[in-house]
């Protein structure tokens, strides 16, 4: 029996992991917050704004076109997620239209990216984005600055709301699961804040109802 046998054999005779792990029936709620759409939003923009993110309340889709169009600024080219995964209708015509390609891949000189988001935490300003091949999780991390289209359809009052609803299938089906709050920041070197160190430097979010 060859090594690579050997040690085939061993993993293959090895129980599954977590057979015994009973499901949870109690979830401990870190942060509670009331059952209250008005107070959720009101929460979610104080949060991010404590984190330097930028937080526009277009009135309609119209006024969000043109309000991600002013932070594109002169720019012919941004990385985005597929447009049926981005909550604004009419982002992928108006954009072809101004002349503004979707690249394919990250070279360097993408400056922004443009995503939606699989859910919204009011608590602590937080986001879910869930990595597929039409979601890339580069269009997030990779630009300078990132631009997140959320409705208040898909908020959530805390994580744990949120991972109660969740089965393996969502956990299967992603490549990658990031929870994104306010711009990328460290403070590792000298206690000296740093936006911008693993991920972009501007969150701007485009928050409609």
């Amino acid at each position: 029996m060859s090594s690579r046998e050997t040690i085939l054999k061993k993993l293959r005779s090895v129980s599954a992991p977590f057979e015994s792990v009973q499901p949870v029936t109690e979830r401990r709620v870190i942060q509670p917050m009331p059952d209250d759409l008005a107070t959720w939003r009101e929460t979610f923009i104080k949060q991010l704004q404590a984190l330097a993110a930028t937080v526009y309340e277009p009135a309609d889709d119209a006024a969000a076109l043109k309000q991600i169009f002013e932070i594109i600024g002169e720019d012919k080219q941004v990385l985005a997620w597929d447009f049926d995964f981005i909550p604004l209708k009419g982002l992928d015509t108006a954009l072809s239209q101004a002349g503004v390609e979707i690249a394919d891949s990250h070279d360097g000189s993408i400056r922004v990216g443009i995503t939606g988001v699989d859910a919204a935490f009011a608590a602590t300003g937080s986001m879910v984005l869930c990595a597929t091949p039409q979601k890339p999780r580069g269009v997030s991390l990779l630009p300078y600055v990132h631009v997140a289209v959320i409705r208040t359809s898909q908020f959530y009052p805390h994580f744990e709301a949120w991972i109660a609803e969740q089965t393996p299938e969502t956990f299967r089906a992603s490549a990658n699961i990031n929870i994104v709050t306010g711009a990328s920041r460290t403070a590792d070197i000298g206690m000296e804040l740093v936006l911008g160190a693993h991920g972009p430097a501007q969150l701007y979010i485009i928050l409609l109802n």
